[in-house]
């Protein structure tokens, strides 16, 4: 069975992939809006890719380790200087997006649903 995290933030994101990547195991985070007390993102895509994701991830071998990441809020992620947008390991461009960590695959926006 996959193993599977959820954080949210990048520094939460960051220590995550650190304790698993010495596992050698393929590891794919998944990059959503934040969502609000009622479990909803403010992310329209990010909604309709959840359950596509997750029924994959459901079906994964346990070589994976999945890591769902909350960006965080609209606000913070629309800012051109949002971490998830600057830092060079990421350089994410839209939520949602499935990274395959390590890697240069990835899935963005529609993409992932």
């Amino acid at each position: 069975m996959v193993q599977k995290h959820e954080v949210s933030g990048f520094e939460d994101f960051i220590s995550k992939w650190e304790s698993v990547k010495a596992t050698k195991k393929t590891i794919v985070a998944m990059f959503s809006g934040g969502k609000d007390s009622s479990g909803k993102s403010w992310c329209p895509d990010c909604v309709v890719a959840q359950p596509v994701v997750d029924a994959a991830v459901d079906k994964a071998s346990d070589d994976f380790i999945y890591i769902y990441c909350s960006v965080g809020g609209r606000d913070f992620w629309k800012n051109r200087n949002c971490i998830f947008r600057t830092d060079p390991r990421l350089r994410l461009k839209s939520v949602p997006t499935l990274l395959k960590l390590g890697s240069s695959e990835r899935l963005e926006e529609s993409q992932c649903a």
